[in-house]
């Protein structure tokens, strides 16, 4: 593994003009943010019933001390026939949580801002047990669920119940409000051909509901206070979506009405478009951002318009304020990945990458999981997980193993004042991290990666590569073992000639991929039997991926990417054997059964690539030592990087008599 700066040269360009146009204040309503950069609305399961609680206070502080400018609270719903996930904050319960934010928030100079919407036709009605109210009778591409058509009654109370929460807002003098006419929004709904076909004049000028909630707004926050907009500018259905055409002109429009406008797209036709993961390009959004941009330009009181769309580098950031493209820019992922983000612009290589894969901080599922970030576990947690910063008495540390796990304790160890030393038995660090990097898609893991590495440096931690410890004579003292995880079982007969190929060989050696048709057996169905399947396919073997599920890559739900890679692998050429239960493996050719029926048949294959689940490192240590990461259980890197700062954290607290 590399050892070169996570952020691939942004260290060089610190003092670039973008760079230091992030960090200046700007105005908006009057009000001073103290940087251009937003931390936006999203999901995060950290509500108490349906109110702003402790942990959003504390989660929203973090981002504040790290310099971000604006902050805008998780959306809340303004009317209660809207619940659209359980822990969906209710605008009617907000109030005494926003004046929290706002107090925890204000000593930063960060303005914060109250998110205000309505889910409409993409809520749930399992909550509420009521009917969804939406502008036409079209059923919901995603939950399939009719909703009701809105009368005169139902608009009139959208319209009260954004309303009263602006004013709720103003009264606990929150900097402001923005109102979503995003991707999950009843106001786009109104908006677009998609979900509006109304006759009504509200069918007829579908930008008339969304006039009238921004002028009920701004009457009750006045000038004084920030109306922000998200506004879904491609609905990326053209043939009768909002399209950027129609954008433009609804944005000349509302230029003088809002202070900010935020350029987003996706409608309920495409859940992946807003925040899709690390196979969409970051900044995916700037020429959508760029143009609607030019269409207020010259407008008379023109609104700030935001970039939004996978921005978690700096140098991207800034070089969109720099051409123009933007007045501000939205950097949500990226604060949650590290709530210092701002603050670390003069030192960008010390900033904690954001790898966009969704897994840890996409959270609107029925699992109800708090977010959280793949590479800080603390991101969610604050209010629970203590600070890894802190002095303790210097102690001698062993550390054994370079994969996430180990790092991340090295690094939390000596970032606490404790002499480290962490030896890795192969020549590389990084572990399991470094190969998953180099699954298809997934590279910007390597970023994580080289991230510890130059950080575990920094902090002056001895490191030896190709130096096994042995495990056996280890003390029981300050020592944390993880050595992470050997493969796991194979649950199918492999008779004379057959060959397999574990997916870590494979990676370790991509080139190595033998000749011949391929099949990729895929227990797991998260991303690593998808990419190896691409991976293979791309390398011209006929490729066929075998799974027990009735769709391929399942788990891929959770990242919002389960759509797209079954459109990649089609696209590909990827041989689809789904509800297949794999049973022998053969020279030439695998057999499996129905999952249902039982019912054999047999497939081509030369090699079969195995990425099922692995087990820990069975290597024993004496009693007392430490263990993390895949030498407790394999799983993501999320519980590795967790595991390690939790063992480091738990050994700094351990006093010395103790273990003596």
């Amino acid at each position: 593994m590399t050892t070169s700066s996570p952020g691939d040269g942004i260290a060089s360009r610190a003092n670039a003009p973008g760079i230091r146009m992030l960090t200046e204040p700007v105005s908006l309503a009057g009000r001073s943010a103290p940087s251009r950069v937003l931390f936006g609305p999203h999901e995060t399961n950290l509500a108490r019933g349906r109110a702003i609680s402790e942990a959003h206070v504390a989660y929203y502080e973090r981002r504040a001390q790290g310099g971000a400018g604006l902050i805008v609270t998780e959306t809340a719903s303004v009317h209660e026939s809207d619940w659209p996930y359980e822990r969906a904050p209710l605008a009617a319960d907000c109030q005494a949580g926003w004046a929290s934010v706002a107090a925890a928030c204000r000593p930063h100079g960060t303005l914060v801002l109250a998110g205000l919407g309505h889910a409409g036709s993409q809520g749930s009605s399992a909550f509420s047990q009521q009917a969804l109210w939406a502008p036409s009778r079209v059923a919901d591409v995603a939950s399939r669920e009719m909703p009701m058509e809105m009368e005169a009654a139902e608009i009139r109370a959208i319209v009260a119940g954004f309303t009263r929460a602006a004013e709720s807002a103003a009264e606990v003098d929150l900097d402001g409000v923005e109102v979503d006419a995003g991707q999950h929004a009843l106001l786009r709904q109104f908006l677009s051909g998609l979900t509006n076909q109304r006759g009504d004049a509200y069918g007829t000028d579908k930008a008339l509901l969304l006039r009238e909630v921004l002028a009920a707004v701004r009457a009750r926050i006045g000038r004084e206070r920030v109306l922000g907009l998200r506004l879904s500018c491609d609905e990326l259905a053209p043939w009768a979506g909002i399209t950027p055409e129609q954008a433009e002109e609804l944005a000349r429009d509302l230029a003088r009405e809002v202070d900010y406008l935020v350029v987003v797209r996706g409608s309920a036709m495409g859940t992946s478009a807003t925040r899709p993961d690390s196979h969409t390009e970051p900044g995916f959004n700037l020429d959508l951002c760029r143009r609607i941009r030019g269409a207020v330009r010259d407008t008379t009181g023109a609104t700030s318009v935001i970039l939004q769309g996978s921005v978690v580098d700096p140098d991207q950031a800034g070089q969109a304020l720099a051409d123009g493209a933007a007045d501000l820019v939205e950097m949500t992922r990226a604060q949650i990945a590290d709530a210092g983000l701002v603050r670390k612009l003069a030192t960008p290589e010390r900033i904690r990458p954001c790898v966009l894969t969704n897994q840890k901080c996409r959270v609107r599922d029925n699992r109800n999981p708090i977010v959280s970030c793949l590479g800080d576990p603390r991101s969610g947690h604050e209010t629970s997980d203590p600070p890894e910063d802190g002095a303790d008495a210097p102690r001698e540390v062993l550390v054994v193993g370079g994969g996430p796990a180990g790092l991340e304790a090295a690094r939390v160890l000596a970032l606490r004042g404790h002499h480290v030393r962490l030896v890795e038995a192969s020549d590389e660090l990084g572990g399991m991290l470094t190969l998953a990097a180099r699954v298809p898609g997934r590279q910007r893991l390597a970023r994580l990666g080289a991230w510890l590495v130059s950080e575990v440096r920094r902090l002056g931690v001895d490191v030896a590569t190709g130096t096994a410890a042995d495990l056996a004579r280890l003390g029981a003292g300050d020592v944390i073992v993880a050595t992470g995880s050997v493969p796991g079982p194979r649950p199918y007969t492999v008779h004379e000639g057959g060959q397999v190929l574990d997916v870590a060989d494979l990676l370790r050696t991509p080139d190595a991929l033998p000749e011949g048709p391929v099949a990729v057996h895929d227990p797991v169905g998260d991303a690593v039997g998808v990419g190896v399947a691409e991976l293979a396919a791309a390398a011209g073997r006929p490729t066929t991926i075998i799974t027990q599920d009735q769709v391929v890559g399942t788990q891929l739900a959770l990242t919002g990417d389960l759509a797209d890679a079954n459109a990649r692998l089609q696209r590909a050429g990827v041989r689809l054997a789904k509800r297949s239960v794999l049973r022998e493996v053969h020279a030439d050719h695998v057999v499996v059964t129905d999952s249902f029926t039982g019912a054999p048949r047999e497939l081509d294959c030369a090699t079969l690539i195995h990425c099922g689940h692995r087990l820990p490192d069975p290597t024993p240590v004496p009693d007392g030592v430490a263990e993390a990461g895949d030498r407790v259980a394999p799983r993501t890197v999320h519980e590795a990087v967790l595991e390690g700062r939790r063992a480091a954290l738990a050994l700094a607290r351990t006093p010395v008599a103790v273990r003596s």
